[in-house]
């Protein structure tokens, strides 16, 4: 390191980014000393100020450090700091940080929702971000942003919101590409308008019954959990869509033209059947579909699936390359009349992986039958994966339908497998 000329030890330490290696490397000798100001990331893990018995507050140790870089781009802060700490950082580096990374552990403390400056506020100062994230958030009150003008990536995980204060702080992020909102509750209506976003994943914590509203012409990729309520009606860009609601019931899903889509994935315990409907009518030009939906019925009245003819299913997605399916839509393919339409020229042209999840005996005829009409009519299908699980019956079907199953793998082995 002593033969390297100073801009190259500049450039080396520029990669070091945690709290303890710096302050190491500042006691090891003059030349590091004056080498680390040049760094542009620190990094303060969780357990930073642990044994700490040093007279400065660790607030006081993190200015420390900050003030000592000439250009700090990223900041990421996992140890507990206070709003004044907070606010005396974004002073000094505010301006020349890019990403930003704050554990704000203030769920449980409704008191700093008014207590001056916040910890949000403290944020609005650094106003040239391109990245935000969030951990453990109490937005309870609209944060006094002004405005992120090129932050692109908006990161919140484990946060009590309120409606008002979600979409004020939205609106202080126009330009958006990257949206996530993770294991948030309190909201109940969310409504989202980024003209630029194009990746948003939303994962709702409680009851399950919220409302989203998003206008955002350019999303690719959405992943919702949590809501009963969906309408996105710009989709013209959007590739990668999955719904899902595991406390709560989907009622109604309003989208618009699905030309784009290449994933759909339908998951949760009960869904309306026109939302299912509906999702399987947009999404014509799917190659890989997924789904996981146990129940239909509205309210508490807990249904099977009508029937679905198995014809008309696949002509209607002809573009299907994987099809993941789980017990209640695999039954209603297995309906008795599902198979008495077949045409003379009927084929799945395009379908090549099918993984089907089988949880009951009854109907084991026409199951077989449909397994069976899978590998005749899907002329290119390089894997079947049967999965049997937690099949419940005192009966003897149960053995007899898995035995048939193990007979149909046997027969084709090269294809199918059983798990």
């Amino acid at each position: 390191m002593e033969s390297l000329p100073d801009a190259v030890v500049q450039y080396i330490f520029s990669f070091m980014n945690n709290a303890r290696d710096v302050a190491v490397c500042n006691c090891v000798s003059k030349r590091w000393k004056d080498s680390l100001p040049y760094i542009k990331s620190l990094y303060f893990p969780r357990n930073s100020f642990d044994n700490h018995s040093g007279i400065d507050h660790p607030d006081t140790t993190v200015w420390k450090m900050i003030s000592s870089v000439v250009k700090l781009e990223e900041l990421v802060v996992y140890s507990p700091f206070s709003s004044i700490g907070l606010a005396s950082w974004m002073l000094l580096v505010g301006s020349s940080l890019k990403h930003l990374e704050l554990r704000m552990d203030n769920l449980a403390e409704y008191q700093n929702c008014t207590e001056s400056p916040s910890k949000l506020e403290c944020i609005s100062t650094a106003k040239n971000l391109e990245s935000l994230k969030l951990w453990g958030v109490l937005m309870m009150n609209s944060p006094k942003w002004d405005a992120f003008p090129k932050l692109q990536s908006l990161e919140i995980v484990g946060a009590k919101l309120e409606d008002p204060a979600l979409t004020a702080a939205l609106q202080a992020c126009p330009n958006l590409k990257t949206l996530l909102l993770l294991g948030c509750e309190g909201v109940r209506s969310v409504l989202i308008e980024l003209p630029s976003l194009e990746q948003c994943k939303l994962d709702f914590y409680g009851v399950g019954n919220y409302s989203l509203t998003l206008t955002s012409p350019k999303i690719e990729f959405l992943e919702v959990q949590g809501c009963s309520w969906i309408s996105v009606r710009e989709t013209a860009c959007l590739r990668s869509l999955s719904i899902s609601n595991n406390a709560g019931r989907v009622y109604m899903v309003d989208f618009g033209k699905l030309v784009a889509l290449e994933f759909l994935s339908i998951r949760g315990v009960q869904w309306c059947w026109n939302a299912i409907s509906k999702m399987l009518q947009l999404a014509s030009e799917v190659k890989h579909l997924y789904m996981k939906v146990e129940f239909t019925g509205d309210f508490d009245n807990l249904q099977p699936f009508p029937e679905i003819d198995f014809v008309d299913f696949f002509n209607s997605h002809p573009k299907l390359q994987k099809f993941d399916i789980h017990g209640a839509m695999f039954a209603a393919l297995c309906q008795k009349n599902s198979l008495k339409n077949v045409q003379s020229g009927f084929v799945i042209p395009c379908l090549e992986e099918v993984v089907i999840t089988v949880r009951s005996p009854l109907n084991a005829e026409q199951k077989i039958s449909t397994l069976e009409s899978l590998l005749k009519y899907g002329k290119v299908i390089k894997s079947m994966a049967i999965r049997i699980l937690q099949m419940r019956s005192s009966h003897s079907s149960a053995d007899d339908f898995f035995d048939e199953i193990c007979r149909f793998q046997r027969m084709n082995h090269k294809t199918v497998r059983i798990e």
